[in-house]
Protein backbone atom coordinates (compact mmCIF):
# COMPACT_ATOMS: atom_id res chain seq x y z
CA UNK A 1 0.00 0.00 0.00
CA UNK A 2 1.49 3.32 -1.19
CA UNK A 3 0.96 5.64 1.98
CA UNK A 4 3.52 8.92 1.84
CA UNK A 5 2.23 10.24 5.07
CA UNK A 6 4.99 10.94 7.42
CA UNK A 7 4.30 11.39 11.52
CA UNK A 8 6.49 14.03 11.77
CA UNK A 9 8.72 16.68 10.51
CA UNK A 10 11.48 15.16 12.06
CA UNK A 11 10.69 12.01 9.97
CA UNK A 12 10.00 13.63 6.99
CA UNK A 13 13.73 14.88 7.31
CA UNK A 14 15.47 12.00 8.09
CA UNK A 15 18.15 11.42 5.59
CA UNK A 16 19.02 14.47 4.32
CA UNK A 17 22.77 15.12 3.66
CA UNK A 18 25.48 17.26 4.29
CA UNK A 19 26.10 18.65 1.02
CA UNK A 20 23.00 18.67 -0.49
CA UNK A 21 21.37 20.77 -2.56
CA UNK A 22 18.32 21.81 -1.07
CA UNK A 23 15.02 23.82 -2.91
CA UNK A 24 13.13 25.73 -0.82
CA UNK A 25 9.69 27.04 -2.02
CA UNK A 26 8.23 30.45 -1.87
CA UNK A 27 7.88 34.11 -2.97
CA UNK A 28 8.92 36.09 -0.72
CA UNK A 29 7.01 34.99 2.13
CA UNK A 30 4.18 33.41 0.69
CA UNK A 31 4.36 29.78 0.53
CA UNK A 32 7.41 29.30 2.63
CA UNK A 33 7.81 26.21 4.07
CA UNK A 34 8.65 27.54 7.44
CA UNK A 35 7.70 24.26 9.59
CA UNK A 36 10.35 22.23 7.31
CA UNK A 37 12.73 24.71 7.44
CA UNK A 38 13.13 24.88 11.22
CA UNK A 39 13.01 21.11 11.15
CA UNK A 40 15.86 20.75 8.83
CA UNK A 41 17.93 23.02 11.52
CA UNK A 42 17.02 20.66 13.82
CA UNK A 43 18.15 17.72 11.78
CA UNK A 44 21.81 19.49 11.35
CA UNK A 45 22.53 18.82 7.73
CA UNK A 46 25.20 21.57 6.17
CA UNK A 47 27.23 22.68 3.99
CA UNK A 48 24.06 23.18 2.10
CA UNK A 49 23.49 24.52 -1.39
CA UNK A 50 19.82 26.19 -0.93
CA UNK A 51 17.66 27.02 -4.36
CA UNK A 52 15.02 29.78 -3.01
CA UNK A 53 13.58 32.68 -4.96
CA UNK A 54 14.87 35.37 -2.46
CA UNK A 55 17.42 35.28 0.40
CA UNK A 56 15.79 34.84 3.57
CA UNK A 57 13.40 37.97 5.45
CA UNK A 58 13.89 38.73 8.95
CA UNK A 59 15.44 35.85 11.23
CA UNK A 60 12.74 33.15 10.61
CA UNK A 61 12.56 30.38 8.13
CA UNK A 62 15.40 30.56 5.25
CA UNK A 63 17.38 33.86 7.71
CA UNK A 64 17.16 31.01 10.11
CA UNK A 65 18.59 28.60 8.23
CA UNK A 66 21.51 30.96 6.73
CA UNK A 67 21.95 32.50 10.29
CA UNK A 68 22.45 28.40 12.06
CA UNK A 69 25.45 28.63 9.96
CA UNK A 70 24.16 25.44 7.42
CA UNK A 71 24.56 27.23 3.82
CA UNK A 72 27.09 27.16 1.44
CA UNK A 73 25.44 28.60 -1.61
CA UNK A 74 21.90 30.11 -2.32
CA UNK A 75 20.70 30.57 -5.68
CA UNK A 76 17.91 33.19 -6.15
CA UNK A 77 16.63 36.00 -8.12
CA UNK A 78 15.99 38.66 -5.20
CA UNK A 79 18.79 38.31 -1.79
CA UNK A 80 18.85 42.04 -1.21
CA UNK A 81 15.45 43.21 0.43
CA UNK A 82 14.81 45.70 3.13
CA UNK A 83 14.98 43.17 6.06
CA UNK A 84 17.39 40.57 4.50
CA UNK A 85 20.00 41.48 6.92
CA UNK A 86 21.29 37.97 7.75
CA UNK A 87 22.04 37.55 4.12
CA UNK A 88 23.70 40.54 4.06
CA UNK A 89 25.85 40.15 6.63
CA UNK A 90 26.82 36.26 5.90
CA UNK A 91 27.29 37.49 1.87
CA UNK A 92 29.50 40.90 3.12
CA UNK A 93 31.69 38.79 5.01
CA UNK A 94 32.35 36.19 2.56
CA UNK A 95 30.73 33.37 4.57
CA UNK A 96 27.98 32.88 1.79
CA UNK A 97 28.32 32.67 -2.10
CA UNK A 98 25.78 33.74 -4.56
CA UNK A 99 24.62 32.72 -7.62
CA UNK A 100 22.28 35.00 -8.90
CA UNK A 101 19.72 33.91 -11.63
CA UNK A 102 16.87 36.31 -13.53
CA UNK A 103 13.54 34.84 -12.08
CA UNK A 104 12.17 33.81 -15.23
CA UNK A 105 15.51 32.19 -16.04
CA UNK A 106 15.55 30.54 -12.76
CA UNK A 107 11.95 29.38 -12.78
CA UNK A 108 12.80 27.79 -16.11
CA UNK A 109 16.13 26.22 -15.13
CA UNK A 110 14.47 24.53 -12.22
CA UNK A 111 11.59 23.50 -14.79
CA UNK A 112 14.54 22.31 -16.95
CA UNK A 113 15.29 19.77 -14.93
CA UNK A 114 12.42 18.05 -14.15
CA UNK A 115 11.38 18.02 -17.97
CA UNK A 116 14.37 16.35 -18.76
CA UNK A 117 16.10 18.99 -21.02
CA UNK A 118 19.70 19.34 -21.77
CA UNK A 119 20.15 23.21 -21.36
CA UNK A 120 18.20 26.01 -23.29
CA UNK A 121 19.11 29.39 -24.52
CA UNK A 122 17.67 32.63 -23.34
CA UNK A 123 18.06 36.49 -24.05
CA UNK A 124 17.89 37.18 -20.57
CA UNK A 125 20.95 38.09 -18.84
CA UNK A 126 22.86 38.56 -22.52
CA UNK A 127 25.83 41.10 -22.33
CA UNK A 128 26.19 41.44 -18.55
CA UNK A 129 28.03 39.96 -15.84
CA UNK A 130 25.13 36.99 -15.93
CA UNK A 131 26.53 35.88 -18.75
CA UNK A 132 30.53 35.47 -18.39
CA UNK A 133 31.43 32.38 -18.91
CA UNK A 134 28.23 30.81 -20.68
CA UNK A 135 27.85 29.71 -24.20
CA UNK A 136 26.06 32.65 -26.43
CA UNK A 137 24.56 31.88 -29.21
CA UNK A 138 22.97 34.18 -32.16
CA UNK A 139 19.70 33.07 -33.36
CA UNK A 140 17.31 34.73 -35.89
CA UNK A 141 19.21 37.90 -35.28
CA UNK A 142 18.75 37.73 -31.59
CA UNK A 143 21.17 37.27 -29.08
CA UNK A 144 21.37 34.14 -26.47
CA UNK A 145 23.01 32.89 -23.58
CA UNK A 146 22.93 29.14 -22.53
CA UNK A 147 21.45 28.26 -19.27
CA UNK A 148 21.69 24.52 -17.82
CA UNK A 149 18.88 23.14 -15.02
CA UNK A 150 19.07 23.63 -11.70
CA UNK A 151 18.39 19.87 -9.97
CA UNK A 152 17.74 19.42 -6.68
CA UNK A 153 18.38 16.76 -3.95
CA UNK A 154 15.86 17.43 -1.99
CA UNK A 155 12.37 19.94 -2.47
CA UNK A 156 10.96 21.61 0.68
CA UNK A 157 7.57 22.43 -0.57
CA UNK A 158 4.35 23.84 1.17
CA UNK A 159 0.54 22.99 -0.13
CA UNK A 160 -3.01 22.75 1.15
CA UNK A 161 -4.08 19.46 0.45
CA UNK A 162 -2.96 16.14 -0.07
CA UNK A 163 -3.69 12.48 -0.01
CA UNK A 164 -1.65 9.29 1.08
CA UNK A 165 -0.42 8.98 -2.28
CA UNK A 166 1.67 12.35 -2.31
CA UNK A 167 -1.35 14.19 -4.93
CA UNK A 168 -0.96 18.12 -3.84
CA UNK A 169 -3.11 21.08 -4.25
CA UNK A 170 -2.14 24.55 -3.51
CA UNK A 171 -3.50 28.00 -1.92
CA UNK A 172 -3.16 30.38 -4.37
CA UNK A 173 0.01 32.41 -4.57
CA UNK A 174 1.39 29.90 -2.18
CA UNK A 175 1.88 27.58 -5.13
CA UNK A 176 4.45 29.45 -6.85
CA UNK A 177 7.74 27.40 -7.23
CA UNK A 178 6.17 24.50 -5.72
CA UNK A 179 5.09 22.34 -8.84
CA UNK A 180 8.58 22.78 -10.53
CA UNK A 181 10.77 22.47 -7.68
CA UNK A 182 8.79 18.77 -7.28
CA UNK A 183 9.74 18.16 -10.54
CA UNK A 184 13.17 19.22 -10.64
CA UNK A 185 14.49 16.60 -7.18
CA UNK A 186 15.22 13.62 -6.56
CA UNK A 187 13.54 13.80 -3.21
CA UNK A 188 10.27 15.99 -2.40
CA UNK A 189 9.06 16.91 1.11
CA UNK A 190 5.97 18.78 1.04
CA UNK A 191 3.64 20.02 4.20
CA UNK A 192 -0.08 20.37 4.26
CA UNK A 193 -2.76 21.41 6.28
CA UNK A 194 -5.03 18.83 5.51
CA UNK A 195 -4.74 15.04 4.45
CA UNK A 196 -7.81 13.85 2.58
CA UNK A 197 -8.83 10.52 1.65
CA UNK A 198 -8.18 8.65 -1.88
CA UNK A 199 -10.49 10.12 -4.59
CA UNK A 200 -11.14 13.53 -2.79
CA UNK A 201 -9.04 15.49 -4.77
CA UNK A 202 -10.48 16.42 -8.07
CA UNK A 203 -7.61 14.86 -10.54
CA UNK A 204 -8.53 17.97 -12.52
CA UNK A 205 -7.05 20.02 -9.84
CA UNK A 206 -4.61 17.83 -8.35
CA UNK A 207 -1.52 20.25 -9.57
CA UNK A 208 1.21 17.92 -8.50
CA UNK A 209 0.93 14.68 -8.89
CA UNK A 210 1.85 12.11 -6.34
CA UNK A 211 4.89 10.29 -8.80
CA UNK A 212 6.66 13.73 -7.83
CA UNK A 213 6.02 13.62 -4.43
CA UNK A 214 8.23 11.54 -1.16
CA UNK A 215 6.51 12.18 1.79
CA UNK A 216 4.06 14.68 3.26
CA UNK A 217 3.22 15.85 6.86
CA UNK A 218 0.39 17.73 8.15
CA UNK A 219 0.80 21.00 9.91
CA UNK A 220 -1.63 22.75 12.12
CA UNK A 221 -3.29 25.94 10.85
CA UNK A 222 -4.48 28.32 13.77
CA UNK A 223 -5.85 31.28 14.19
CA UNK A 224 -4.07 34.69 15.53
CA UNK A 225 -5.90 37.27 16.86
CA UNK A 226 -5.81 39.48 14.15
CA UNK A 227 -7.65 37.02 12.21
CA UNK A 228 -5.03 35.97 9.85
CA UNK A 229 -3.65 32.63 9.81
CA UNK A 230 -0.22 31.26 11.55
CA UNK A 231 1.33 27.65 11.44
CA UNK A 232 1.61 25.94 14.83
CA UNK A 233 4.69 24.93 15.98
Amino acid sequence: MIDKIAASVAQALQGVPDGATVMIGGFGTAGIPNELIAGLIDQGARDLTVVNNNAGNGDEGLAALLKAGRVRKIVCSFPRQADSHVFDALYRCGKLELELVPQGNLAERIRAAGAGIGAFFSPTGYGTELAKGKETREIKGKHYVLEQPIYGDVALIKAERGDRWGNLTYRMAARNFGPVMAMAAKQTIATVHEIVELGTLDPENVVTPGIFVSKIVKIDRVATQAGGFKQAA
